[in-house]
């Protein structure tokens, strides 16, 4: 079903973009499509922190609220979500940041995922698809707010 990878070289630090993605309380204010995120868990164990959160997300008159589990590891500067409850059949998301010099890196993202409903499907899967081909442009475009240019 629809699945999308993107790599992306951008001009700020791994640790930075790693940083700038764990940061999910600050998705509404500019993930594609994202209106809110609650964060229902947060367990620390050393370079590895693990949450559970419900995003909705929305456009026009149409709404959608899902939970997932995102791994953080700081070591590997990687993000992994596994879908747990909401519309979805599957959801997988990976985010991956390799460092190329101190103010540089590659970021790698990818989703994978799949409706339960056929009719969801064909209303919302473009709309998902295109938000979901936006998100490292959006988190790049935050990283330039942050960190600056």
């Amino acid at each position: 079903m629809p699945k999308a990878e993107k790599k992306h070289i951008v001009s700020h630090s791994a640790e930075n973009m790693f940083d700038l993605v764990c940061d999910v309380e600050a998705y509404p204010e500019f993930v594609p499509l994202c209106e809110s995120l609650n964060v229902q868990s947060r367990k620390i164990k050393g370079v590895k922190t693990l949450l559970v959160a419900d995003m909705t997300m929305a456009y026009k008159m149409l709404s959608e609220t899902f939970t997932t589990q995102v791994m953080m590891n700081r070591e590997d500067l990687t993000i992994d979500v596994k879908y747990i409850d909401g519309p979805f059949r599957y959801l997988d998301n990976q985010w991956r940041f390799e460092a190329l010099d101190d103010d540089r890196c590659e970021v790698f993202f990818a989703v994978d995922y799949e409706l339960r409903s056929k009719m969801l499907q064909l209303a919302a899967g473009a709309i998902f698809d295109r938000a979901f081909s936006k998100f490292t442009a959006a988190f790049e475009e935050r990283a330039n707010e942050v960190y600056g240019k």
